[in-house]
């Protein structure tokens, strides 16, 4: 072979790769040229859901053409991640995730049929919802640390409610005992719902639960707000610690919303996804709506919510293992 044609041999992959770069820029500025499909894995009606179909409205405004929800719930979640996992990395499937379907799930399950970080594209963090810790107003403690006086005193004797096993509060309660040293008798229910009527009731003595779904009774004082377990205060409660702040170093838990694509979906996609959710998330009609459900805005680019669903995988891992939790 000649040097003429070793070096022509050594362009044509480059002139390749060159004009598959030069395509892909081209299907980017053509994007969206057909509507694009938004997997919600939820069934309707719930805060993934709104917030899912605040975005499409939102999408079609700054991208043009139509964004449409599709509910695809099941299975926690997992599901509808199924779907999007196998769909064409072209932008034109999305999904609406949570912890459920990508720290949680695949955290508690033996087999999930996908991997949460290598079969999805990140594209932006949506938001976080706190999670309270709350208790009857007949407990006798009116701080973290107090509770964990009682619990110390009465191990396995103080019951703690839930939305169900495997959710993030019930997990977010697991965390708790974990480094906290404590033990509660855990009681699950079918959801926030009738958790925090029991709660009320005094049938059971402790929740960790969403705080858009515990807000109204705290406020009316059916129920006491102990600490919050974000890594900063809710600006609904900011009277009300947070854990890390009462003591139990190392805790953070939230629930979370974000929106992602198929693995391999062109960088200039991904690109012009994350700027349209943040033009999405600074408009007065989508932060308004997540104010009413106790949601705290989160935009990010795509590294820092792909770096954050590999350090939330690795808690729910190391948590679940330690406290001994299994699925139904």
């Amino acid at each position: 072979m000649t040097r003429l044609a070793r070096h022509l041999s050594t362009l044509r992959p480059v002139a390749t790769f060159a004009l598959m770069g030069m395509a892909t820029v081209a299907q980017a500025q053509s994007y969206p040229d057909k509507p694009i499909r938004l997997i919600i894995p939820f069934a309707t009606g719930g805060f993934a859901d709104i917030a899912g179909r605040a975005i499409a409205q939102a999408f079609g405004e700054t991208l043009g053409g139509s964004t449409v929800p599709d509910n695809r719930g099941g299975a926690g979640g997992l599901i509808g991640a199924e779907i999007v996992a196998r769909a064409p990395a072209d932008g034109y499937t999305l999904m609406l995730g949570s912890n459920g379907p990508l720290t949680v799930g695949p955290a508690l399950y033996p087999k999930v049929p996908y991997d949460p970080l290598r079969d999805f594209a990140p594209i932006s963090m949506l938001g976080f919802t706190p999670i309270v810790l709350v208790v009857h107003p007949a407990i006798p403690a009116r701080s973290a640390g107090e509770l964990v006086g009682l619990l110390k005193a009465r191990a396995n004797q103080v019951t703690v409610a839930s939305p169900g096993i495997g959710t993030s509060a019930h997990l977010a309660g697991e965390q708790f005992q974990v480094l906290t040293g404590t033990r509660m008798v855990h009681v699950p229910y079918k959801g926030s719902g009738p958790a925090l009527a029991d709660l009320m009731a005094g049938h059971v003595a402790v929740s960790f639960d969403p705080l858009s779904s515990s807000l109204s009774f705290i406020r009316a004082g059916k129920l006491r707000a102990l600490a919050v377990t974000t890594a900063k205060r809710a600006p609904w409660i900011d009277t009300v610690p947070t854990l890390e702040e009462a003591g139990v170093r190392g805790y953070e838990a939230s629930t979370f919303v974000a929106l992602l694509a198929p693995a391999a979906t062109p960088r200039p996609i991904i690109d012009r996804l994350n700027a349209a959710t943040l033009k999405a998330l600074a408009g007065a009609s989508v932060r308004d709506l997540f104010n009413q459900f106790a949601t705290v805005v989160g935009g990010s680019t795509p590294e820092q919510l792909g770096a954050f669903l590999k350090e939330d995988l690795a808690r729910w891992t190391r948590v679940i293992k330690e406290a001994k939790v299994t699925p139904q």
